[in-house]
């Protein structure tokens, strides 16, 4: 299985892509998508579509993942993450892949072990995890633990006899 994470933001959107072998996780690619704060609204929001829909066609994933959405003390900023999340999961769902939608301490409790993990030890269990990933940033290492958190809950899925 062929999955790709997502980590949605309006200035970065963090992608990676893992493929799993039994329980071996396998680093495919990742990156991250930036718009210009000069841009329109709308156009961040095309280019980050646009963007990630030359991902999934370049890459074929099976299934996506992305993380949910936490409120903050500023609307405005929550507001533009959620239409953000809003064109990374529309391009996930516009070609036909399967979503999971996770919260931010499960994919850290996925990947670090607890729900409280900073960005920095996340870095370093993908490093473990993933030998010889090169990351584009902090985003696209987000991307790749919501992809290894969904392989994880898929694989126990399907050993419960789930999808």
């Amino acid at each position: 299985m062929i999955v790709l994470g997502l980590d949605p933001g309006l200035g970065t959107t963090g992608w990676g892509v893992i493929r799993t072998e039994g329980n071996r996780l396998i680093h495919v690619a990742n990156g991250q998508v930036k718009t210009e704060v000069s841009m329109t609204l709308p156009r961040r929001l095309a280019n980050l579509y646009a963007a990630l829909s030359d991902v999934i066609r370049t890459e074929r994933p099976d299934e996506a993942a992305a993380e949910e959405v936490l409120g903050n003390s500023n609307a405005q900023s929550t507001l533009k993450l959620g239409q953000a999340r809003g064109a990374v999961l529309l391009a996930a769902a516009n070609a036909g892949l399967l979503i999971g939608e996770y919260h931010p301490s499960t994919v850290k409790k996925a990947v670090v072990g607890t729900g409280g993990a900073e960005k920095g030890q996340i870095q370093a269990m993908i490093g473990r995890l993933l030998p010889g990933v090169k990351l584009t940033g902090p985003d696209a290492a987000d991307a790749l633990a919501v992809a290894i958190c969904h392989a994880h809950h898929q694989a126990s899925r399907r050993a419960m006899g789930m999808r």
